[in-house]
């Protein structure tokens, strides 16, 4: 579904990400990790074609993201509250990215509605701007948002970054069901490593930009996972 290749991301004379070669299947959920700087939200700002790469090319389903937009049907992201619209509600936002992707608003309140738990009384009729909202409600709204019309890919950035425990269980279940349920392909860059390794079959890690692990999950994988950084925290 995503294929990488001699990909390069260059500002100056500093290399941010070098990856030859990353290939991600359909359906497949995907876990991104590494410190800060290592070069997660740059290959997301690239597969999103927000930035140009340096040298080679990501490919979303044979479509080369850089030059041509026919993958953005079938994608979509969460990034952070730069992808909200501040001076409309969480409902007005809603029907905006309904309205893109081809729903009306009796197809995104009935979308909506199954997420109520998830929003915790805390996003709809409360009469806000996003704007006004927490970081973690509007987190919500980001996440919600992004799976509006049934895409085939999507993109998480930080997505249990400001939430709290009882909402990231929820979103863990919601990611399991996209993936295990829906044939969905889904990417998530994290710092979390537990939920992480609990919502993705994969994890790569990323370092200065490069890949050094690349890994099937199982019941060693968090501890692997966190062996690694404990040795990289003491170098």
């Amino acid at each position: 579904m995503i294929q990488t290749s001699q990909l390069t991301k260059c500002y100056g004379d500093k290399t941010v990400l070098n990856i030859d070669s990353l290939n991600i299947s359909k359906g497949q959920s995907f876990g991104l990790v590494g410190n800060n700087g290592a070069g997660k939200t740059t290959y997301f700002s690239l597969l999103l074609d927000l930035i140009q790469p340096t040298t080679g090319y990501i490919k979303n389903n044979n479509i080369r993201v850089s030059q041509s937009e026919d993958w953005k049907p079938f994608t979509s992201a969460f990034i952070d509250e730069s992808f909200l619209i501040g001076y409309l509600t969480p409902e007005e936002y809603f029907y905006f990215i309904g309205e893109l992707r081809g729903q009306n608003k009796a197809d995104v309140d009935t979308f909506v509605k199954q997420f109520e738990d998830f929003f915790h009384d805390e996003i709809l009729n409360q009469k806000k701007y996003l704007r006004d909202l927490s970081k973690g409600n509007q987190k919500k709204v980001g996440i919600v948002a992004a799976l509006i019309g049934d895409p085939k890919v999507v993109i998480l950035d930080e997505p249990f970054a400001n939430l709290d425990p009882t909402t990231q269980i929820r979103l863990k279940a919601i990611v399991k069901d996209l993936a295990e349920t829906k044939d969905v392909t889904v990417l998530i860059s994290s710092h979390d490593l537990m939920h992480v390794t609990d919502v993705c079959e994969r994890i790569v890690v990323l370092e200065k930009g490069e890949v050094i692990k690349d890994m099937a999950t199982n019941t060693a994988t968090l501890k692997e996972l966190e062996g690694y950084f404990a040795g990289s925290a003491t170098l």
